[in-house]
Parts: C-alpha cells; structure tokens; sequence
C-alpha cells in the first residue's frame, strides 16, 4: 500500500511520527518487534534506505531497540513510552491552540470549544 506523503516535511520524519502514534495507540506493543526494513518499506511504498533511517531516528529517540540478529523491538522502558506520549500530547495542543490564536480565537472560546466538544 502506497502512503501519501507531505512536502513540509522529510519522509523519514514523517514515518517516524507514524511509528510513534502507533505505539501510543497500543497498536504496537512494548516489546514487539517491528517488521523487517523490506516488509516496512514495502508498506511505506519507500525505498528500504529511508527505513533504516526511520530505525536509527527511532532508536536515537530510545522508542526502539536493536537486538543483534533479531531486529527492532518496540522499547519495554514505559517511562520513556509515557515521555513520548506526553511530548505528542503537548506538540498536538501546542499546534491547535496556536492556530486558534492565529484565527482570532480568545482562550474562553477555546477552552468553551473543547469542553463542548468533550462534553456534549
């Protein structure tokens, strides 16, 4: 399956936040070990060298662990998973607010907006 891709961004960059939304979705667990270069470059509809440059961002970020032989694991090391999390919490809201800001919005609409959002 081919993947659409931004042009504000690298792809590796890009894929690296795809992983990491994955694993803060549980759709990959701690522990589990991620498909082989070829298999995720074939998903990714990318060339397997930008996939061991996803690896190596990945392991840099400690999100991953390389095991001689065996491949990449999803890190079990649930302070750096809950880091990680709230690091894509506050970039997502950062984001958000700021745009809103940008539109004109006061922060009790915007806090209005999300309560009402959540609280329907």
């Amino acid at each position: 399956m081919v993947e659409s891709y931004s042009n504000t961004q690298p792809i590796y960059l890009q894929l690296v936040q795809r992983i990491c939304r994955q694993i803060v979705r549980r759709e990959v667990q701690p522990g589990e070990k991620l498909p082989s270069v070829r298999d995720l470059a074939v998903q990714f509809g990318v060339n397997p060298n930008t996939i061991q440059r996803v690896n190596m961002e990945l392991e840099r970020m400690g999100v991953v662990e390389s095991r001689r032989g065996q491949g990449m694991f999803v890190t079990e090391d649930s302070t750096r998973l809950t880091l990680m999390r709230e690091h894509l919490k506050e970039e997502l809201i950062t984001k958000f607010a700021s745009e809103m800001k940008e539109l004109g919005y006061s922060e009790d609409e915007i806090i209005a907006g999300i309560q009402a959002f959540l609280l329907p």
